[in-house]
Formats: C-alpha cells, structure tokens, sequence
C-alpha cells in the first residue's frame, strides 16, 4: 500500500487550455482539437512548485485585469447616465446610475479575494487562501439580493407616486448605454470567470447582466410614456424585479455548490476514465475533487499489483497523477493512493481501520 501527494506540478501553455476552463469541459472543435494537439506537442511540460505558482498567480491578475477594465466601463456608463438624469430627472434613471455606480464597487470584495489568493499556503491555512474568493462569492449575491430589494421598492415607488420625465429621447440613450455597458462587463466577467475557474467573478458577470436588463427596464418605460402610460416604467421594473430573483437563484446556487465542495460529476467521470487508462492500474477506487478558489484539487484511489515494490508503486501513482494533470487542466495537485486487491492472499489492507471508519459513520 502506498501513498503519493501530489507535489509534482503540471503546466501546459495559456493558450493551450483557454478553450478548457469551464467546469463542464464542452466537447472543442475540430480546429480546437488540432490545435490542442500542436500545442501538446510542442510544449515543454514543467513539475516544478514555482511554474504551478506562476500559473496561480497568471490567473488572479486575469481575474484582476478584468476587474479593473469592468470598474472603468461601468464607471463611465454611471457618469453618462448622472449627466442625463441632471437633464431629464428621471428618477428611474437615477436608481438606475447610482445602482451602476454602487455595482463598479462589487470589484472590491473580488479584487481582495484575488489579492489574498495569492498568498503563500502556511501551516495554519495548509491550503492556502484561495477560499477568499468564495467567501467573496457570497458578498455578491447579497448584493444581488440587495439590487433586487432596491428594483422592487424603485417600482413600487414609482406606482404610488409617478412622476413627469422629460427629454425622453436622451433618457432612452442613456438606458442603451447602462445596457450596453452591463452586458460587455457581464461577458467579459462570466467568460474570464469561467476560463480561471472562479464561480464568485461568474456571479459577478450574472450580476452586471440583471443590471443591464434594469437599465432596458427604464427604456421601455421611457417608451410607455412617450406613448401617454404614465405607469409603464414602473410595472416593466417589477417584470425586471423578477427576472433579477431568477438570476439572484442561479448564482446563489453556484456559490453554495462551490461551498460545499460540489464539482461536475463530469469532471469525476473524466478522471476515473483516465486512471483507468494508465498502464498498470488494476481498479479504480474512491475519487474526491474540491475547488481550491480558482484552482481544483483531487484525491484518488487505485488498484494494483500486490507485488509491486515500493518503488514501483511509487512511479505508478506518479504515472496516473500525470495523466490526470493532462487530463483536468485546473488541476493543481492530486493524492493518489495505491492499493492491493483483496484476493491477494494479503488481506483487507485496511482491517486496522475498520473501527474507525464504523465510528465515524456513527
């Protein structure tokens, strides 16, 4: 019996796994295919800690580029819409730019998770700090909720009290550009989220998104009440009120996934596949996978031969962590246990543990 940790560090090129990033591992295409090819090929393969840390730390300041490029651009879509609120008083369209302006902040709670990210692993936090970014996950969908609250007493406002809008024209122009705006941060955001791995700058692109449906929410009433419907602004923000608790659902339910330790069941299929391919490898056993803030970890199980020596063991369980690095591109570190079978005249190898196991299924 034997037991491997996976201090052996894998990278392939940037490029290489851009088109791999996303939890769910999408079938690439052809094109996509060859070229990952090429790049394997021709790219030195590295198992050095400093090249893992490099890849770790190439991620966050991705993470960070993107949300500094988001704070700039929904910055200047809250300054545009101020101007004009100046000039129409549009008190939709004021909710409206100081919720994007409050939205530009929501880069704090990540840029800081991606900050601490970067620390070095210690002997009190053995894993790092790369949970920051979950905790940084839940700040944003309490903002969400928060935007959600805020649409809705907006609306309802608007309904018991309504009020004169002028300059309609230019109160349009500034929805398209709240919009606009929201939507090229919420792509830029959700695709870098999903390329690093990072589930709370995913929710963070949700966010912006429900943002830019309330911004066309002040278009359309602005369109009602160019054609005399005084209440229309306010009953299509109740419309966006609810769209906004459906997207509040989703990323609530990939924080709390990404909490307790959820992964893709596809990632597990795709490893077991793998360990199973691995020349030497008689059975696959128990396969656990967490993310680690932007990065995944696993810990596995393996059958083999029973007279293997030690040494031989040893080079099989880094044979089958190797392969599972090719294989799971934010796979940063892996366990990999070897064992016997059964029918080997050794024994249960794990009689001795048996009572504990017992007690903690208790």
């Amino acid at each position: 019996m034997h037991d491997h940790h996976g201090h052996h560090d894998h990278d392939h090129s940037h490029e290489q796994h851009d088109h791999e990033q996303h939890d769910h591992a999408h079938n690439p295409g052809l094109f996509s295919r060859l070229r990952h090819q090429i790049a394997h090929v021709f790219t030195p393969h590295s198992h050095d800690a400093a090249d893992k840390v490099d890849t770790a730390m190439e991620a966050s300041r991705e993470g960070m580029r993107t949300l500094w490029s988001s704070l700039a651009v929904l910055g200047a879509t809250a300054i545009v819409q101020a101007v004009i609120v100046a000039i129409s008083g549009s008190v939709a369209l004021l909710g409206d730019a100081v919720h994007n302006g409050t939205d530009a902040l929501t880069a704090v709670p990540l840029g800081v998770a991606f900050l601490l990210g970067r620390r070095t692993a210690t002997r009190r936090y053995t894993y790092g700090y790369g949970r920051a970014e979950d905790l940084a996950g839940i700040a944003i969908v309490l903002i969400i909720a928060a935007s959600a609250g805020l649409a809705a007493y907006e609306a309802i406002n608007r309904l018991m009290h309504p009020q004169v809008v002028t300059h309609l024209w230019a109160v349009a122009l500034a929805a398209l550009v709240g919009f606009i705006g929201n939507e090229w941060v919420a792509r830029y955001r959700i695709a870098t989220g999903r390329r690093i791995g990072s589930a709370a700058l995913v929710a963070d692109g949700l966010h912006a998104r429900t943002d830019g449906f309330t911004s066309l929410a002040v278009l359309l009433g602005a369109g009602g009440v160019a054609l005399g419907w005084r209440q229309a602004d306010p009953v299509v923000g109740l419309a966006i009120t609810a769209a906004i608790l459906l997207v509040l659902r989703d990323a609530a339910r990939q924080v709390y996934r990404r909490l307790m330790d959820a992964v893709d069941p596809e990632l597990i299929d795709r490893a077991e596949e793998t360990l199973s391919d691995v020349a030497g490898v008689r059975g696959v056993g128990a396969v656990r996978m967490r993310w680690i803030g932007h990065a995944l970890r696993a810990e596995a199980e393996i059958v083999v031969d029973p007279q293997l020596t030690v040494v031989q063991a040893h080079a099989l369980a880094v044979a089958a962590e190797h392969a599972l690095m090719h294989a799971l591109p934010r796979l940063t570190a892996a366990t990999v246990h070897t064992d016997h079978t059964t029918d080997s005249g050794l024994g249960d190898p794990h009689a001795s543990l048996a009572h504990h196991t017992h007690r903690a299924a208790a």
